[in-house]
């Protein structure tokens, strides 16, 4: 019985998200955006300060919200973020979809922060998206300790990623926390 009350739980709460942010004008949108990408590369500061040096130094970075959907045999993650160029500090505005299968349930809200060592990096990224099998599994292992990247994890050449899970409120009422996923 209690399998079956939780898909309807999801698909209720991902169509009000949907429905909430399809009212918001594209400012609204991106003001969202550029407050989420703020606090979550607040929050990667104080989980990681190393972190703070490699974005900048960085030839840019990117910044994603992400829920994703484990129900039964499929799983789903949408967000969206924006790419900024540390050179011309100019922001590209996107979204994320992923689809998968496997056998699970549950809810993860997660941000993910891509850090650009190089141009070349950054332009495919922003032009071509990143495609990736298995991204939380990858984003979720640390680097060789001692790298300029520590804490992160390199997807492809020269694209590294911290990824970053939202813990749950304890019992007491302590707020939610956001923490980096370590391997």
């Amino acid at each position: 019985m209690k399998m079956t009350m939780v898909a309807p739980v999801l698909t209720v709460t991902l169509l009000a998200g949907s429905t909430m942010r399809a009212k918001e004008t594209n400012q609204q949108k991106r003001d969202a955006i550029q407050k989420m990408a703020t606090d979550t590369l607040n929050n990667l500061y104080q989980i990681h300060p190393a972190a703070r040096a490699d974005v900048q130094r960085s030839a840019g970075y990117a910044v994603f919200d992400n829920m994703g959907v484990h129900l039964l045999l499929v799983s789903t993650a949408r967000g969206s973020g924006l790419a900024v160029n540390s050179k011309t500090k100019q922001d590209t505005y996107m979204k994320m979809i992923s689809a998968g299968a496997g056998l699970g349930v549950g809810v993860k809200d997660y941000r993910v922060v891509f850090v650009f060592e190089n141009q070349n990096a950054l332009a495919h990224f922003i032009d071509s998206g990143w495609e990736g099998s298995a991204q939380a599994d990858a984003a979720a292992k640390t680097s060789k300790q001692g790298q300029a990247y520590s804490g992160a994890s390199e997807i492809a050449p020269g694209v590294w990623v911290y990824q970053i899970t939202k813990r749950r409120a304890s019992p007491a009422g302590d707020p939610a926390r956001y923490e980096v996923l370590q391997g």
